[in-house]
């Protein structure tokens, strides 16, 4: 590959994992109540509620949104095996012009299903109330993650290890 070409490979793949570092899963991540992502805010509800021994937690929506999530070490991974294709593998699974490749499990949950996943990692014994006045947000937002899984890549962080990586650092 040439010099210019594995630098701007390099480049576009260091600003996606920053532009996905924000959804992904890691110990870094914002569990503020009130801005952080999904995952982090329903620990921190659930591990509060254990602590204080409150009845309920109050999530928004119906719970039947659905979402995928990708532990940001599979992020950086997938980046790292990709970068350590040769060219013509890479290019037998891609085309010109359209060689962007989504990264992710291929699979997605609902709401109330990552709640419930949550809960049973935290150890919560309360009720979950659904708070249907509050958005649900886009129905659903799973990617085609074929090229990626036709590149020999599969994420190895389940969401219920993640829960628990991520659970540590607020107990």
């Amino acid at each position: 590959m040439e010099s210019n070409a594995a630098q701007a490979i390099v480049k576009k793949l260091l600003n996606i994992i920053e532009r996905l570092a924000g959804e992904n899963d890691d110990e870094n991540d914002n569990f503020h109540l009130e801005n952080s992502h999904v995952i982090p805010a329903m620990i921190r509800k659930f591990h509060d509620a254990k602590t204080s021994q409150a009845p309920t937690v109050t999530l928004w929506g119906s719970g039947t949104a659905m979402r995928k999530f990708l532990h940001v070490d599979d992020m950086a991974a997938a980046c790292l095996h990709v970068l350590g294709l040769s060219k013509e593998h890479y290019q037998a699974c891609t085309e010109p012009m359209l060689s962007h490749l989504n990264v992710g499990t291929g699979t997605d949950v609902t709401i109330r299903e990552l709640a419930e996943t949550i809960q049973k990692v935290t150890g919560y014994q309360g009720d979950i109330i659904w708070d249907s006045s509050k958005p649900d947000g886009a129905p659903r937002k799973l990617m085609d993650v074929s090229k990626i899984k036709s590149l020999d890549w599969q994420p190895q962080i389940t969401l219920t290890d993640g829960h628990g990586q991520h659970l540590s650092l607020v107990c």
